[in-house]
This record gives structure tokens, sequence and C-alpha cells, in this order.
């Protein structure tokens, strides 16, 4: 009697035939791949800050999570200059929302890099993709920053328009590129991203965002672990992104006279 299996028991299967030998290590030892980064994780050894996995593979690979300077106890934190605390920006129109989140953007990537600037964001945020749940604009931060390869992850900012379908919300288009820190690291094929970012419309502060993706999980997965197939099996990388000149609306400039 054959067994059928579903895409995602699928994918999990190649993905533990892939890594095998580094979870076995997982299991008796640590390894140090690096002077400076990151022992591998094993297990439950790694507090997640992820409120709930909305799928079997992500959770199955959240488990292969590489540790970082903090959790090793080294005195280190990557975004200690960012104030979780800040005082919250004063209500502006979307228009200028918009053109002020698209510079910030722009110039800190930070649906990478996690260096956010939390005045934008309401205390009672929450995340989500096709992935994972989250709550708090810190948590967000560090999960980013924890996941993606500091050294070649790109966000590149393609527009950060208000969304003329849906109210109260700006929606950014955005290139990712890079690799994650899972397992012995993977390399992402570039792919485009579509962040919609809610706006509560008596504070003006963001208290949602849902990113979604231009090709499926299926695809971003078999491209990571097997990137030959990359333009045949799966499809091809995203184009690159041109460079734009963007700049601090003049009014936020005044505003907050910091910029």
């Amino acid at each position: 009697m054959k067994m059928a299996l579903s895409p995602p028991t699928l994918i999990c299967l190649i993905v533990l035939a892939v890594i095998s030998p580094t979870c076995f290590s997982f299991q008796t030892a640590q390894i140090r791949i690096s002077r400076h980064t990151t022992l591998f994780a094993a297990d439950d050894e790694i507090m997640s800050n992820v409120d709930e996995y909305r799928n079997g593979v992500t959770e199955f690979l959240s488990n292969f999570m590489q540790r970082t300077p903090q959790e090793l106890g080294e005195d280190v934190d990557p975004l200690g200059d960012i104030d979780f605390s800040a005082t919250k920006v004063p209500k502006m129109s979307l228009e200028q929302l918009a053109a002020t989140l698209d510079y910030e953007l722009y110039e800190k990537e930070w649906f990478v890099t996690g260096n956010v600037n939390p005045i934008y964001f309401s205390d009672s945020f929450q995340f989500q993709d096709p992935d994972v749940k989250l709550s708090g604009i810190e948590e967000y931060a560090r999960g980013v920053q924890k996941l993606f390869n500091q050294a070649t992850s790109r966000a590149q900012i393609i527009s950060t328009v208000v969304n003329t379908t849906t109210p109260n919300t700006i929606t950014v288009t955005w290139r990712l590129s890079g690799g994650v820190n899972i397992g012995p690291g993977l390399t992402i094929k570039p792919y485009i991203c579509y962040t919609d970012f809610t706006v509560d419309e008596t504070s003006g502060l963001i208290v949602f965002q849902e990113d979604r993706f231009d090709i499926p999980g299926w695809d971003i997965l078999l491209s990571a672990l097997f990137p030959f197939l990359s333009g045949k099996v799966t499809s091809p990388p995203a184009p690159e992104v041109a460079p734009r000149i963007v700049k601090m609306p003049v009014q936020e400039k005044k505003l907050f006279g910091i910029f």
C-alpha cells in the first residue's frame, strides 16, 4: 500500500536528509563555526519570541537556528543603540508616514537588519507572515536580526505607498536576498516581498504588519536547499533593483529636528 505525503511533509524529509549530519552534532556537542558567530542551537535551548508557527516546516527549521552572541553569554547587543521605549511620533497623514517610512526603510533595511525605529510603532504592534506570528516591535526586530545573515542579506526597497484599496494601510514592495542562519547557513534566492502596515486611525501608529511573498514557500525552500533548480523547477531570481534617491520629507525634518 502506498502512503501519500503532503508537500510540507515531503519538504521536511528533504530538509532532514540534507542537514542530518549537522543534526547529529546538535545532539552530541555544540560546534563553533567561527570565532565571532554562533553555535548551532538544539531543541529547546533557545527561547523563541514567536507566538505561533503557521506551518510545520517553519517550526521544524526553527530547531536549527544558529545561536546569537547574546545567547552564548557574550556581552554584546547588536540592537543596543535602539531605544525601544522612545517617545512615539505625533500623528501625521498616511502620505507623510509612507514617505517617511520609505526613507527610513531605504536607509536602514530593517526588514532584515532589525534596525527599526520604534517611534512609528504602537506598543500593541503585531506581526505575521506565511510562517509566523509574533507581538512587539522589539521581538520583531530581534527576530529578523537573528534570522538573517547580516553580512549578506538585503531588503532593497522598491516603493512605499498608501494602499488605495485597503483603508489605513501602507504597502511596501521590496526585494529580499542574502542568507538565513539556519543549520550551516542557507542562501536565499532573491524574491519580492510585500509588507502591509496597518495604521491606527486615532494614534497614527503602526499596529499590524503582514508580509506577503510573490512565490510560494516551497519554492523559497527548495531554491535555498538546491540552488541549481532555480529557474528550472523553481522560479528565477527576482531582477536587480535600480537605486533611488530617497530623502526624508521636509515636514518630518522640521518636526523631529534630528534627521
